[in-house]
């Protein structure tokens, strides 16, 4: 039978490989000769390409933005969205999005707290020694060891509205029991179970979020999330300096136990928020803010992405899971990014420098996190708008090794070892980067969208337990003998982990001979020939009706997909 082939976006609206997240290799797909002349043929009759997708997502079909509503969806996406997509992409911004935002800007507070603690009458008053500091935080990071990967399982078979306020309860609790710390050793219980509640919600939230955004919504939503980091850490400078200044003494208890009481006062009512807030996921959704039809219409947005909903979760899924390279291709860059954070021992430099104040120790590092929410939002935005995240992902890692390096070499100008201090926090976006991206790439998995993170987490938990100890002896500060060396080294690999991953996507997507939809993003050959013959609306391709005589299931089962090198 006479052939034709149908390259880059033909008239089923196929879209070439190499559109889609910078990862695919070219391919073609070829197409019977009849199949496209029925496709041409229905297509003369019809102005808009929009027979087979889900009805309820046409009702705007013929919406067109204005010239400002365009200029202003460069900065944010929902300005040019047509009004019912606006409305539900607003909905999910407003109840999801800055409760994730809230709720993690809370529980960052309480780490970053424990730094300013530490420089602002903590040591003194518990009688710590140096090394002290740095157990706090391995406490901590033993505890997200153990609760994350359990948590995440959890979290299957439990709704994420129940799951995840329930642990903030808890953990609002635990913070609040910190400021009666008597000795080192209190501290090392709370801060133990505070890491195990806490690790419940970065993997718990990213997967929730995943489920519900699509791929030009998606990065710039996790970088906020994860950007409530450099929020909260901002926070806890003015705040912890606030308080040193007005509540100090204040009933017989130091301005840094107060800190930890109002950290936890604020996380009690939020999480109460969170049961009504949290919207699960768009199968299983109750959430009071989206009505009957706008629940369809998130069902019908995802499944035209081509985005898997949760499914039972088994044994045999997990063994298959590890024996391939998915898992190891996200953990490997995700734990070397995790554990070469070097922020935290920026104000013990500047106290070192006996030229600032208790309040100013608090206060300069904030200009990196401020540095760290503009290059969130402007490495996200061109990664949404481009579609791409690999070039994005390795700038971001790029400032992170120079900083590393710079403090590896440390005699270096004081306005250069400032800007190397402040500077890591400019590759902070690494972590939403490359957790958009499996989004992306495992979309027909939702398990191991979100079990991946929990790993990762986990993982690198346990190996930070104990790193800072050997690479960051806090009887070196401020200036390490291998520290910086070290990590300036491990973000070297990262830096190649991240490519890595790239190619063993770009290999899967040839072996699995997938075709992408109109998002880039990758279908399975099977699903698509499948939906084919029977209705293309999850995928947002065109529905061709076919006559009868005109084309068989043999035809379309035909379709041959083939390398075009």
């Amino acid at each position: 039978m006479e052939r034709q082939v149908a390259q880059h976006k033909g008239i089923h609206g196929f879209e070439h490989p190499d559109n889609a997240s910078g990862i695919c290799s070219d391919l073609t797909v070829t197409i019977p000769h009849s199949y496209v002349e029925n496709a041409a043929s229905s297509m003369e009759n019809r102005t808009q390409d929009v027979l087979g997708r889900d009805p309820i997502l046409l009702e705007e079909v013929e919406y067109c933005p204005t010239k400002y509503q365009r200029i202003m969806g460069r900065l944010w996406d929902t300005f040019h969205k047509p009004p019912k997509e606006r409305k539900f992409v607003r909905r999910l911004d407003f109840y999801l999005l800055l409760y994730s935002m809230v709720s993690f800007i809370i529980k960052t507070l309480d780490s970053g707290n424990i730094s300013n603690a530490f420089v602002s009458g903590m040591k003194e008053e518990l009688a710590l020694n140096q090394q002290e500091r740095n157990l706090f935080n391995t406490a901590f990071d033993l505890g997200g060891l153990i609760g994350a990967i359990p948590s995440q399982f959890i979290l299957i078979r439990i709704r994420p509205s129940i799951w995840l306020p329930s642990c903030e309860i808890i953990w609002s609790l635990l913070v609040m029991g910190m400021a009666s710390s008597k000795s080192a050793r209190d501290v090392y219980i709370y801060r133990f179970f505070v890491g195990m509640t806490q690790a419940v919600a970065y993997p718990g939230f990213s997967m929730v979020l995943g489920s519900w955004y699509l791929p030009g919504e998606l990065a710039k939503r996790l970088s906020l999330y994860d950007g409530s980091y450099t929020i909260a850490n901002m926070m806890a400078g003015y705040l912890q300096a606030l308080v040193y200044a007005t509540l100090n003494g204040k009933y017989g208890l130091s301005g840094w136990r107060w800190l930890f009481l109002i950290d936890g006062i604020i996380g009690i009512p939020l999480a109460i928020f969170g049961y009504f807030c949290i919207p699960d996921f768009p199968t299983t959704t109750r959430a009071f803010w989206l009505s009957n039809d706008l629940r369809k219409y998130a069902v019908a947005r995802m499944a035209e992405a081509g985005r898997k909903p949760p499914r039972k979760l088994t044994w045999r899924r997990v063994w298959g899971w590890i024996k391939t390279w998915r898992p190891y291709g996200y953990v490997f860059p995700y734990v070397l990014f995790a554990i070469t954070s070097t922020y935290s021992y920026f104000n013990l430099w500047l106290k070192s420098l006996d030229i600032y104040t208790v309040e100013q120790v608090n206060l300069i590092p904030t200009g990196g996190f401020a540095l760290g929410l503009v290059s969130a939002y402007a490495l996200a935005n061109l990664s949404d708008r481009t579609g791409k995240r690999c070039p994005w992902l390795l700038i971001a890692i790029f400032f992170r090794f120079l900083s590393s390096l710079l403090l590896a070499i440390w005699y270096i100008p004081f306005w250069l070892k400032m800007i190397a201090f402040l500077l890591p926090m400019a590759g902070e976006p690494t972590w939403a980067l490359l957790t958009t991206w499996i989004q992306e790439v495992f979309q027909d998995d939702a398990e191991l969208r979100g079990i991946l993170p929990a790993v990762g987490g986990a993982l690198g938990s346990g190996i930070k337990a104990g790193l800072p100890l050997a690479l960051f002896p806090t009887d070196q500060a401020p200036k390490y003998k291998f520290g910086y060396k070290v990590t300036t080294v491990i973000i070297f690999v990262e830096f190649w982990g991240v490519v890595w991953f790239g190619y063993m996507a770009k290999r899967e997507l040839k072996q699995r001979k997938v075709v992408l939809n109109q998002f880039g993003l990758p279908v399975l050959r099977e699903e698509l020939l499948a939906c084919t013959y029977r209705d293309l609306s999850p995928f947002g391709v065109e529905k061709i009706p076919l006559e009868s005589g005109e084309t068989d299931m043999n035809e379309v089962k035909d379709f041959a997909i083939t390398d075009a090198r």
